[in-house]
């Protein structure tokens, strides 16, 4: 299979990109940290790929990071995480914050995902805590449908799921209630 690709971008098509190697096009999803990277077209781009091929059905996935097409190829091997559903989670937060959330049990943060479940999202965290690295018990009671909330209520004022995991973190536990935690969450925001 293919497991890396050094050309010049041709086309771009979020979240597809045409990566011109020696007069063969090749047609890569990326995530979105991939394409906030790029300049334009004629960029030069190295991708770490993997290849998804189904009965009708052959497709790229490029990361920039070899780490990130880990995680990726850790999140599709989850039943019930497709490949679009993978590349989604990677455009809701980076590498980084995608562990820290199966780290510390977060199903807030895959629910925030579009096509992605609440069941989906418990069983990444416990197939993957493994994997990953967990720093404590996993809680997959409802605590976490408070960040649900936040997490929505946020959306609607207009920002991404990505500030928005990132406010909650910024918060570190502080706010009694939801009202609270959108008022310091929208508050760190604003800075």
């Amino acid at each position: 299979m293919i497991g890396t690709l050094k050309g010049i971008v041709e086309y771009r098509d979020d979240p597809n990109l045409i990566v011109d190697v020696h007069g063969v096009g090749y047609k890569v999803l990326v995530p979105t940290t991939v394409l906030a990277k790029l300049n334009g077209i004629g960029d030069e781009i190295k991708l770490f790929t993997h290849t998804h091929v189904r009965e009708d059905l052959l497709e790229l996935y490029g990361f920039t990071d070899p780490s990130d097409l880990r995680l990726f190829e850790y999140l599709i091997g989850v039943s019930g995480v497709g490949c679009k559903t993978a590349l989604g989670i990677f455009a809701v937060g980076t590498r980084s914050a995608i562990v820290q959330a199966i780290s510390q049990g977060d199903v807030s943060f895959f629910t925030s995902v579009p096509r992605l479940g609440k069941k989906n999202g418990q069983k990444i965290i416990i197939e993957l805590k493994n994997k990953i690295g967990a720093t404590g018990d996993i809680d997959l009671s409802e605590g976490g449908a408070d960040q649900g909330e936040l997490i929505t209520a946020l959306k609607a004022f207009g920002f991404s799921a990505m500030e928005s995991q990132e406010a909650i973190q910024a918060l570190n536990g502080k706010g009694e209630t939801v009202e609270e935690k959108v008022r310091l969450a929208l508050k760190y925001l604003g800075k």
